[in-house]
């Protein structure tokens, strides 16, 4: 049982990961707009 403990911490760390470089693709890094 406590391998799908190990994987929904898997899946869960994997998914957050992707959102949070969606999350800044789109909303730009910091300090961006001043080398345009």
């Amino acid at each position: 049982m406590w391998y799908f403990a190990w994987v929904l911490g898997v899946l869960l760390a994997c998914s957050f990961g992707i959102i949070n470089a969606v999350w800044l693709d789109f909303s730009g890094y910091e300090g961006e707009e001043e080398q345009k």
